[in-house]
């Protein structure tokens, strides 16, 4: 049974273009990275885990609202290609850029924000839901959860995006915090603890609690 795409699936479609899935020209992933930012809960973040960071377009995005970013990806060309973006705009001092696979052993962080963006598919359901429960506890407590996936099929993908946030949502631990779906994309935000709003986090008046389902 396969339990992930394969490294060279990412270096084959490296090999043939620099930005494969065209992330830093396609007005439809400016405005998925947009989103994304905007729906974190936390103004600032101490240290964010991004793997399958690619060419490290989203990367760039956290560096601005986190101390330290520990990004990577399973191909090496990704990575060279985040280097360059990343020293480029002037972000690479935040940054830490490391070979790997989700589902191999997270580095030791610790981390506050998780950033699964465009990547969860690739692996199947039972290795993703095996990961999910073994690396998610070491996140901090309070710690943000966000996934954001296509949701149209690909036929090479184990995964759609949906069926990946289900396997997600079912994670022990993580509460869900909001939503964001449309025909293309869906994105899902968690917390490792109670999940409060942003307004009652900061005690607007008239916030009432809710209880997460």
């Amino acid at each position: 049974m396969t339990t992930r795409l394969p490294d060279d699936y990412f270096d084959r479609m490296y090999a043939r273009a620099e930005d494969p899935w065209e992330l830093s020209t396609r007005w439809y992933e400016q405005r998925k990275y947009a989103i994304t930012m905007a729906l974190l809960p936390g103004q600032r973040y101490r240290h964010a885990f991004e793997p399958g960071c690619s060419i490290g377009m989203l990367t760039a995005e956290l560096a601005l609202r986190c101390d330290h970013v520990t990004a990577g990806d399973v191909a090496d060309a990704a990575i060279r290609a985040a280097d360059e973006r990343l020293r480029r705009s002037g972000r690479l001092d935040g940054v830490t850029l490391m070979r790997g696979s989700l589902d191999e052993p997270w580095p030791g962080g610790p981390f506050d924000l998780l950033v699964l963006s465009e990547i969860a598919y690739y692996l199947s359901a039972d290795t993703l839901a095996q990961v999910m429960r073994r690396e998610c506890p070491r996140l901090l407590p309070g710690a943000t959860v966000i996934a954001a996936h296509w949701r149209h099929p690909v036929d090479d993908y184990p995964l759609t995006g949906d069926a990946a946030h289900t396997v997600i949502a079912a994670t022990p631990g993580l509460v869900p915090l909001g939503r964001y779906r449309d025909d293309d994309v869906v994105i899902d935000v968690f917390e490792t603890g109670h999940a409060l709003s942003v307004a009652a986090r900061e005690n607007v008046p008239g916030v009432q609690e809710r209880s997460c389902e």
